[in-house]
């Protein structure tokens, strides 16, 4: 368990992470999610005491990670796949890692298979792909066999089968009881591989709640309905706490109401449904949501600036 009370981090003026409290559960895959410049980064080098906490504290299992007597075999960190000695290969990078712990050779070999560097064991780090180079990083954070993982990006320059290879990994590890905490910027992803979401921005906590209540707090379900009287069916819905937006002249959206409700409106009003269909929102909606206001580095629309 990774429990974060009153968590601050200022560096000079900026204040990086703001007084941020959560708390991630054994048992399941914890997303951390958050626009560029939210404080996610930081926060997990202060649970792993690479940043001291201005004010605040972090533990896991209870304690300090500082004061870990086996820090591998407490917590599997991913943080920057590209801390290797580029002139070492895979194997002997991940035997001297062990060699610090006491780690038996045939476990350096398990997560070599594990991870697929079979092939590649042999060769200098610094000649990787920047997925090989993800393995190697989470072949070196599986080398303690740890009850918790903090893995920044694991899926950043992996093709699909290692995609999908992570997801069904750290599910796995979460259903045999271990604490995961995981990032990414791919959101549909994420809401394939994550049951519990923590969103962070300008260094604070905006959300922190199941994949699943998240998406239905910020998006809410659309139905899509077509009729051939679709106007009057529109008009009949319109209420307070019910939208209804025309697509086209058969054709609305509609947010608010059930379909059940929906159906049974036009049922009595001798109304034709030729489309009732419900589609909630989506974990990258409810997102986009959270965080529009927290975004520190903003793009611009190409694309309406080149059409004006």
């Amino acid at each position: 368990m990774i429990v974060a009370d009153n968590l601050r981090k200022s560096f000079g003026a900026k204040r990086a992470v703001d007084g941020i409290s959560f708390t991630v559960q054994p048992g399941k895959v914890t997303g951390f999610l958050g626009p560029n410049g939210a404080g996610k980064s930081t926060t997990m080098r202060m649970i792993v005491g690479l940043d001291r906490p201005t004010s605040g504290t972090v533990t896991v299992n209870g304690a300090s990670y500082a004061r870990s007597r086996s820090p591998l075999t407490e917590v599997g960190v991913l943080l920057d796949a590209k801390a290797v000695h580029t002139g070492r290969s895979a194997r002997n990078h991940l035997l001297a890692m062990a060699a610090t712990h006491g780690i038996p050779k045939t476990r350096v070999n398990e997560v070599i298979e594990i991870t697929g560097l079979a092939s590649v064991a042999g060769k200098r780090a610094g000649g990787f792909s920047l997925g090989m180079g993800q393995r190697l990083g989470i072949a070196a954070a599986l080398l303690g066999d740890p009850h918790t993982l903090v893995l920044d990006e694991p899926v950043n320059g992996l093709d699909p089968e290692g995609v999908m290879w992570v997801r069904n990994f750290v599910r796995h590890a979460a259903a045999h009881g271990k604490t995961v905490l995981l990032s990414s910027h791919l959101m549909s992803e994420m809401s394939m591989t994550a049951d519990h979401i923590i969103v962070l921005g300008r260094g604070r906590v905006l959300a922190d709640a199941p994949v699943d209540t998240l998406v239905e707090q910020w998006t809410g379900t659309t139905v899509r309905v077509r009729s051939p009287r679709a106007a009057e069916l529109g008009d009949a819905l319109v209420g307070p706490d019910v939208t209804v937006t025309s697509l086209a002249p058969d054709l609305l959206d509609v947010v608010g109401a059930a379909a059940a409700s929906i159906g049974d409106l036009a049922a009595a009003r001798g109304i034709a449904l030729h489309e009732l269909t419900p589609a909630s929102g989506t974990l990258e909606d409810a997102y986009l949501r959270l965080t529009g206001d927290a975004v520190e580095y903003r793009t611009t629309d190409y694309i309406a600036q080149e059409n004006s």
